[in-house]
């Protein structure tokens, strides 16, 4: 690679300093950094880095987000392949690691913990202790993936246990996984050698955690959106703080990446040095990233902003090569090998039927912009003996339907989804992706999830007689296609939805999050009712 030059207001992190001048690159690296005074506008900045996210959840393959996430100035994220895993296992995780070869993105994958995340519901891959030991002995596995069976740390689970040694034997980080743990509790989970947490939803948690030695990743996703609650540590606990965007459906990447944080975090008064370190410094130093930070000799991975202001991005470069400019990647990605393990057979009305016994039942209430939920009890509506939605009361049936063996359907309640018509259904399904769907009645429950296994896997909605449908044959949570029509497809099915009623933010993600049996309280996974506190299944009559 021949040498070039680039001028401008140079962002030095590590002396948090702003200083006119000129750097060299040549052979990927900075290979001189001379202040000078330059007539130049434009800032150049270290590259930004998302310190957790499933990429899956952009329902894109790996070489296809890093074509989107490189023009927001992405130039590294630290990838829990966890969601392919748990339908593929290790196969899946590699899978990921090759696609991402294909392109100049810097993913750093880590080795899911928990494959399957529970016992408590079906998964199609399993990564036990001596797969774990694979994994992290293998170089391009960076860090054990959230840990999020707490329980099993707080027990002393043999296995749980067996796989946070591993990761400390080839000294590498342990990411955490545990909202609202407190106290005795969350001392003994973080000495167990557990690092990060991302899913701290007050203040007060984040900062229990921090005095206890964690680093907290101030989390902004589609559906979970912390930033708000979080954001003083920036200011406050600045070393001890990341940036990560966790799951972003392919709408919202399109729209922007990590950047949209900084920009967001500057217009609220934060310090620029402060908010840079907690997407470039931070995440560095933590997970070992072989990553630059406008040093002399570091990889020649680097932005160019127009201002501080508007934090425009008009180029990014990884190891020494323009990869975007202008709002576009410049470089192209290869066709993507379709693997699966799809095998539901289509169901009927009468699959959904639920018998009533009497009494109330327990309902899941969604939480607005978060990943938690409450438990309501309430009257059922009942109609021939079977408990029916009840859309003037906002409860509507939901069901998990296994997507790798032929099982009799879970169902359950919940309120929060205010569709009035129709059902939506989607087989990226936290975290075991079997297929999850909530609709008015039996009859369009059946049709939504038909309409998913007919495609072996993706997002369906139906209203009426009308289907809209964005297929997901890798995997059944991921597509070859452009980013442009995923997300294209995926607005035109979240449009439809907020038409049939829902007022929330991202629908379809938070349906994605019902069946994710580890965040409090109730959840429903294809075995039946699960509340999260008693970590154990209850039944629908309460």
């Amino acid at each position: 690679m021949s040498e070039f030059q680039i001028e401008g207001n140079i962002v030095d992190i590590v002396s948090r300093t702003i200083f006119k001048g000129v750097l060299t690159i040549g052979d990927g690296y900075i290979k001189s950094i001379e202040k000078k005074n330059v007539e130049a506008n434009n800032f150049i900045l270290p590259g930004l880095v998302d310190a957790h996210i499933h990429i899956e959840s952009s329902m894109l393959v790996p070489s296809e987000f890093a074509r989107i996430a490189v023009k927001h100035g992405t130039v590294a994220t630290v990838s829990d392949p966890h969601e392919i895993a748990n339908v593929l296992g290790i196969d899946g995780v590699r899978y990921m690691i090759e696609s991402g070869e294909n392109v100049p993105l810097k993913f750093y994958f880590g080795a899911p913990s928990c494959v399957p995340a529970t016992p408590f519901e079906t998964s199609g891959g399993k990564l036990d202790v001596p797969e774990i030991e694979e994994l992290l002995a293998d170089d391009k596995i960076h860090y054990l993936s959230e840990m999020m069976n707490f329980p099993g740390v707080l027990f002393d689970v043999p296995d749980v246990m067996a796989k946070l040694e591993i990761a400390k034997k080839h000294n590498k980080p342990i990411d955490g996984h545990a909202p609202g743990l407190f106290g005795d509790d969350a001392a003994k989970y973080i000495n167990a050698g557990i690092s990060t947490d991302h899913e701290c939803f007050t203040i007060d948690e984040a900062i229990g955690k921090i005095d206890l030695g964690m680093k907290i990743l101030i989390r902004e996703g589609s559906a979970a959106k912390n930033f708000d609650a979080l954001k003083q540590l920036i200011k406050s606990h600045n070393d001890k703080v990341m940036l990560c965007s966790d799951d972003l459906h392919p709408n919202d990447l399109l729209k922007g990446h990590i950047n949209l944080l900084v920009k967001r975090a500057l217009s609220e008064g934060f310090d620029l040095f402060d908010v840079l370190a907690a997407c470039t410094l931070n995440p560095k130093e933590h997970y070992n990233l072989n990553i630059g930070l406008l040093q002399d000799k570091d990889p020649a991975d680097f932005i160019v902003v127009d201002n501080l202001d508007e934090f425009n991005i008009e180029q990014t470069f990884i190891n020494g090569k323009k990869v975007a400019e202008n709002g576009l990647a410049t470089f192209d990605t290869q066709p993507a090998e379709k693997v699966n393990n799809f095998k539901a057979e289509p169901k009927t009305a009468d699959d959904f039927h639920v018998q009533f016994t009497g009494g109330k039942i327990r309902v899941i209430e969604i939480v607005k912009g978060q990943l938690v939920t409450n438990e309501v009890p309430l009257s059922p509506n009942v109609d021939n003996g079977n408990i029916v939605s009840a859309l003037e009361r906002d409860k509507l049936k939901i069901t998990v339907v296994n997507r790798y063996e032929n099982a009799k359907p879970a169902i359950g309640f919940i309120r929060g989804f205010k569709i009035k018509t129709g059902a939506i259904a989607s087989s990226v399904a936290h975290d075991s992706h079997n297929i999850v769907c909530v609709g008015t009645s039996d009859e369009n429950i059946a049709k939504a999830v038909n309409a998913v296994i007919k495609n072996r896997g993706g997002l369906a909605v139906v209203d009426d007689n009308e289907i809209l449908e964005l297929p997901l044959p890798i995997a059944g949570i991921m597509t070859d296609e452009t980013a442009a029509d995923v997300a294209a497809k995926y607005e035109a099915i979240e449009s439809k939805v907020r038409a049939m009623g829902s007022r929330l933010s991202a629908p379809m993600m938070t349906l994605s999050f019902m069946a994710l049996i580890v965040i409090p309280s109730l959840k429903l996974s294809d075995k039946g009712l699960f509340d999260i506190n008693k970590f154990d299944f209850v039944d629908l009559a309460c």
